[in-house]
């Protein structure tokens, strides 16, 4: 049974802020910005229109807005009619977007109105189209101190059902159990204790807010009544401008932000002021070690954190200071959490030795929605797993080798990619790369490299080769090698391997 959405941690939550401090600013995007009590209005008045679309507890509230103010107005207007937030991809076209929402059971979405072609199929769900008469829904509202529907029950810390990245088949559906909802708001107490954050905080969302991290990083300041910062889109300069403009503490970001920070030139790199920045914590995608000793290099090694989960649950973390000294740990598990590594026959391996990885979280548990055989395939008794490979070191500390589905088997031989890709990191003239297996009539598949090499390098096919055969064992190195521009990456930082794959092979086609 659901706890009751009304109870909630009396110091926490926009309500608990509004009321503490309504004039603090809980949302800056570019000149605009919310304050607490605004917020608090416009969400309440958000679940007045969503109660008139016929949004009631525990119905599914599918959400796809950009980066943006009533992004977040919509989720806790979710929240406060004890709802669930399915947010959708801002870049699915009609197919994806149209699965998830009907898939999901979405009796109402949000959506930008230059969104709306890709909801097109789901013509039939009634919707607020931010853009064309979201004000106007708004407006219509009954002002604060007005009686609410009894169905607008208070601060419910909005219930989220992720859809995860579907790297094989269609995405599906991560729902948590309902009493699990209000356990992981105790998790984000957890969280804002070991950052030390709080209301004096300012936090830049530099990711998309439909993506799990993220949206977690942006709803756990607002609990704790601190200021977020919501960049549009991505882009590294203004990332660096908007860190001394509004005096940013923390941000949270995945590799290729690193990246491209760091691509940056010199000049531009080191003008902003960023001395109120005290964490970057980032995750989501590997981080190669060379790209992660260079971006401590420039923003300070005590500054970055990483964390390793999933939406499923689960999760280790490792400090600055620890990563020093297990460089390309992903960390120890949270308090309460355990891992384990198994073989394919179910049997726990030792430390050092590669297999699949496990995590039995203290207190959530998930399923599938809508696919009970796939919940069934990836637990194991109390433990899941994602389809990660890794290994856990004689300190307890893990190490991810690679997506379990991204493994490639040459001639009989199992190669990890990333493996590969970490020393192609480390040649002075790579910006960035990806490794995948390509069919191959002899071999079965054999290695694709596709690089990116720096502004001026004459890198070439050979001297990639060889500097791998340089550092692993020959069955290791790339037998296709090809350079590209900028890899494509989906904006939760990783690569679209699967994309580089049909591309290759319809040339090859050709």
């Amino acid at each position: 049974m659901m706890t009751d959405v009304s109870d909630t941690d009396n110091s926490t939550g926009l309500l608990a802020q509004a009321r503490v401090r309504p004039e603090q600013v809980a949302l800056r995007l570019g000149d605009e910005a919310l304050t607490y009590a605004q917020l608090d209005d416009r969400a309440r008045r958000a679940a007045h229109a969503l109660h008139e679309l016929g949004v009631r507890r525990s119905d599914r509230v599918a959400i796809m807005v950009p980066n943006s103010l009533e992004f977040f107005e919509a989720v806790h207007a979710a929240g406060r009619l004890g709802a669930v937030v399915v947010p959708v991809n801002i870049h699915f076209k009609a197919d994806e977007a149209g699965w998830v929402v009907s898939d999901s059971g979405a009796t109402a979405l949000v959506v930008a109105q230059e969104l709306t072609p890709a909801l097109a199929d789901v013509a039939a769900v009634p919707r607020l189209v931010v853009g064309d008469g979201y004000d106007e829904a708004l407006a219509a509202a009954p002002a604060t101190g007005e009686v609410d529907p009894p169905e607008i029950v208070g601060d419910a810390w909005p219930t989220v059902m992720a859809y995860t990245s579907g790297t094989t088949g269609r995405p599906k559906g991560v729902a948590i159990g309902e009493d699990d909802f209000r356990r992981r708001a105790v998790g984000v107490a957890a969280s804002g204790e070991r950052w030390g954050l709080g209301p004096d905080d300012v936090h830049l969302l530099v990711g998309p807010s439909y993506h799990m991290g993220p949206l977690f990083w942006g709803q756990m300041h607002l609990a704790f009544g601190a200021t977020v910062v919501v960049m549009p889109k991505w882009d590294a300069s203004e990332c660096l401008a908007l860190i001394e403009r509004w005096r940013v503490t923390n941000t949270h970001m995945v590799p290729a932000n690193f990246t491209r920070i760091l691509e940056l030139s010199e000049d531009v790199r080191n003008a902003p002021d960023l001395s109120s920045l005290r964490i970057v914590v980032h995750a989501a995608a590997p981080c190669p070690v060379p790209l992660k000793r260079a971006f401590m290099d420039f923003i300070g090694a005590d500054k970055v954190w990483e964390y390793y989960g999933a939406s499923e649950g689960g999760g280790t973390v490792i400090t600055p200071q620890e990563w020093l000294e297990h460089p390309g740990s992903v960390g120890k598990p949270f308090p309460g959490n355990e891992f384990a590594i198994f073989d394919d026959d179910g049997n726990e391996l030792g430390a050092g030795e590669v297999g699949t990885v496990y995590a039995k979280p203290a207190l959530s548990s998930f399923r599938y929605h809508n696919d009970d055989d796939k919940t069934a395939s990836v637990h194991r008794g109390e433990w899941f797993t994602v389809g990660d490979a890794g290994y856990l070191d004689e300190d307890g500390y893990l190490y991810l080798t690679d997506r379990k589905s991204d493994m490639v088997i040459s001639g009989g031989v199992n190669i990890y990619p990333r493996e590969v890709e970490d020393v192609l990191h480390r040649h002075p003239e790579v910006v960035d790369c990806a490794v995948l297996g390509l069919p191959d009539d002899e071999w079965g598949e054999v290695l694709y490299a596709v690089v990116q090499r720096a502004g001026d390098s004459k890198l070439d096919e050979d001297a990639v080769v060889t500097w791998v055969r340089e550092h692993l064992a020959d069955y290791k190195r790339p037998r296709v090698v090809e350079f590209v521009a900028e890899l494509p990456r989906d904006p939760n930082g990783k690569v679209r391997k699967p994309k580089l794959r049909e591309a290759w092979i319809a040339r090859a086609r050709g």
